[in-house]
């Protein structure tokens, strides 16, 4: 895949970034421990709750999604199931890749054989580029959904 000689180390801080902040959440919110998530694409907004009580409020972003069916990664920006709002950072991402010529971040599908290393891979760069405070992906047996946080809070 076409990209710029410096892009792999840049993607792969980015890696590492993401986990950093990841780390920070689950410290801070206790994300990934809550035993129950509902998220709301059209409010773009992603619930943790306990016994029926939400706990933590995530505004989100759609990064994209992994088929093990197809075999690949398709960009929130090229799914037009997604509402335009949950797909803005995703958008800068694209601006992103077509202005350093990184191709697996202009092109609606990216192939792997490993998806969610991919996922998460593509999702850390989102992070990167737009600066969004971590990410989650749901869990899925047939592929995976990767969204970006905006802004976490407690629930009032």
């Amino acid at each position: 895949m076409d990209h710029p000689d410096w892009y792999p180390d840049w993607r792969h801080e980015a890696v590492h970034e993401l986990q950093e902040k990841n780390a920070r959440l689950r410290a801070e919110f206790r994300l990934g421990d809550w035993p129950r998530f509902d998220y709301d694409v059209d409010a773009g907004t992603l619930t943790f709750s306990e016994n029926g009580v939400a706990k933590v409020v995530a505004e989100i972003q759609v990064a994209g999604t992994t088929s093990l069916k197809a075999g690949n990664w398709l960009w929130s920006w090229a799914n037009s199931h997604w509402p335009e709002g949950v797909t803005a950072e995703a958008e800068r991402v694209r601006a992103f890749g077509e202005e350093h010529g990184v191709c697996e971040l202009t092109h609606d599908y990216v192939d792997d054989d490993d998806l969610n290393t991919l996922g998460w891979e593509l999702t850390a760069v989102m992070a990167r580029v737009t600066g969004a405070l971590g990410a989650y992906r749901p869990p899925d047996d047939d592929g995976g959904l990767f969204l970006t946080y905006t802004r976490v809070a407690w629930a009032s």
